[in-house]
C-alpha cells in the first residue's frame, strides 16, 4: 500500500533562520515561498522508517523524531561543515550500516547525516 515518503513536517520557532540554516548548512538549495523544497530521490537512495524505544539513547530522548540525510561524500560534507563552521555533535562513526555524523540545528535537532 505505501508506495514512499510525502514528505517531512514539523514545526520551528523561526522560520527564517531554520530554512536559512539548513540551506547553507545542508545545501537544500530552493526553499520556497511555501517554506519548502521537493527533494527528488535518485537511484541507490533509500529511506528508513524505523521505530526507537522511548528510552533508546541513539538520539535525545527530549527529542521526538531525528532527521537523517543520505549524502554523497560524507568525507566532502565534514569539508564543507568544517568550512562554514558547524562543529560536530558527535563524531564520525562507521558501521555496517554505513558512515555517519552528527550536527545540531538552530533549535538544538540533532541531524544525521549518513554515507551509504
Amino acid at each position: 500500500m505505501i508506495k514512499g515518503f510525502g514528505g517531512i513536517f514539523w514545526r520551528t520557532k523561526n522560520m527564517e533562520v531554520i530554512k536559512k540554516w539548513y540551506s547553507e548548512v545542508l545545501m537544500i538549495e530552493e526553499i520556497e515561498s511555501w517554506n519548502g523544497t521537493v527533494i527528488k530521490p535518485q537511484l541507490g537512495n533509500e529511506t528508513i522508517f524505523s521505530f526507537f524505544k522511548e528510552d533508546d539513547s541513539y538520539f535525545p530522548k527530549e527529542q521526538q523524531v531525528m532527521l537523517n540525510f543520505q549524502v554523497h561524500d560524507l568525507n566532502e560534507t565534514i569539508k564543507h561543515l568544517e568550512k562554514i563552521g558547524v562543529p560536530l555533535a558527535k563524531e564520525k562513526e562507521v558501521s555496517e550500516y554505513g558512515k555517519f555524523i552528527w550536527i545540531k540545528d538552530p533549535e538544538d535537532r540533532l541531524v544525521e547525516l549518513w554515507e551509504k
